[in-house]
C-alpha cells in the first residue's frame, strides 16, 4: 500500500515549514505540490530529504506555477507535456517501480471572466482541458494517477452554492463540460468522490474571506483520479481541511487517497 497527496502549496519556499509539518505529520509516500514558484533547483530538498523524501521529479519557472513530485518510493521521470503551448510548468509525470504513472497537473486558473473573448486567461483554460481530453483519449492511459490542482469543482456539493457560482469561473457549465469530457476521455475514477460519494466537499477557501473557517465558502478545486483498472485499490480519501489554518497558509488544503497496488 502506499499513500499519495496533492496540494497547491503557493510558493514552496515561502511554505517550506508547511510542507516539512505535512510531511512529518501525515507522511504520505508521494506528495505532489502544485503553483511551487520555483525553478527545480531551487526547491528545499534538504529538509524533504532529512524527512525522507528523497526522490524528485518537477518542472519548475521562476516565480509562477511549476509542479513537483516528491517520493519516498522510487520514482523515474515520465517526461511533461506543455498544454495549449502556454510555455508554462503545469504538468509533470513520474513512475513508481511497480509501474503506476502520476500525473501531476495544474490547470489555468482562468481568471475572472467566464468568457474567452473578453479574456484570454479564459480561453487558455479551456484550450488546456480540451488537448488533456485529446491527450487522454489518445493515450488510452492505464495503471495511472492523476492528481492536482485542476481549478474546477465540477459537482452542485463541490461549492458552497451552486446557483451562486454558475457565472464565477470554477464552476460554470462550460468549465465542468470541458472537465467531464477530459475525465470521460481518458475513463478516469474520481476517487475522492468514489471514497466519499455524499455531502459538500472542500479543498480551497479564498483568502479574501475575513474568516475563511465561519462562512466556510469554500471550493472542491484539488482531484485525484485513477484509471479504472487500479481505482477499486483506492480507498482512505481524506481533505486536510485543518491546514488552511495553519499559520501563512496556501489558500488550498492537502487531498490525499491510500492505494492497495
Amino acid at each position: 500500500m502506499f499513500t499519495l497527496a496533492t496540494w497547491n502549496i503557493n510558493s514552496v519556499r515561502l511554505r517550506e515549514a508547511l510542507v516539512a509539518r505535512l510531511l512529518q505529520d501525515e507522511a504520505p509516500d508521494v506528495l505532489c505540490l502544485q503553483e511551487c514558484k520555483s525553478p527545480v533547483d531551487k526547491i528545499p530538498m534538504e529538509a524533504f530529504r532529512a524527512l525522507g523524501y528523497t526522490h524528485l521529479v518537477a518542472r519548475g519557472q521562476k516565480g509562477y506555477n511549476g509542479v513537483a513530485i516528491l517520493s519516498k518510493l522510487p520514482i523515474e521521470d515520465a517526461g511533461d507535456r506543455d498544454y495549449a503551448g502556454l510555455g508554462h510548468a503545469r504538468h509533470v509525470a513520474a513512475r513508481l517501480e511497480n509501474g503506476v504513472t502520476i500525473h501531476n497537473f495544474y490547470v489555468p486558473a482562468g481568471g475572472d471572466i467566464p468568457d474567452r473573448e473578453q479574456n484570454v486567461k479564459f480561453g487558455q483554460k479551456l484550450d488546456f482541458l480540451t488537448e488533456m481530453r485529446d491527450v487522454f483519449h489518445a493515450d488510452n492511459p492505464q495503471k495511472s494517477i492523476m492528481v492536482g490542482d485542476l481549478n474546477i469543482a465540477p459537482r452542485e456539493d463541490d461549492v458552497w452554492n451552486h446557483k451562486a457560482l454558475l457565472k464565477i469561473v470554477s464552476h460554470t457549465p462550460i468549465e465542468v463540460e470541458h472537465l467531464a469530457q477530459a475525465q470521460d476521455a481518458g475513463n478516469w475514477d474520481d476517487v475522492t468522490r468514489k471514497d466519499i460519494p455524499e455531502g459538500r466537499l472542500y479543498s480551497w477557501w479564498s483568502y479574501r474571506s475575513p474568516d475563511w473557517d465561519a462562512a466556510d465558502k469554500g471550493r472542491r478545486l484539488d482531484h485525484i483520479w485513477a484509471t479504472p483498472d487500479i481505482a477499486n485499490a483506492a480507498h482512505g480519501s481524506r481533505i486536510l481541511r485543518p491546514v488552511r489554518g495553519w499559520e501563512q497558509p496556501s489558500d488550498h488544503v492537502p487531498v490525499l487517497a491510500s492505494f492497495d497496488l
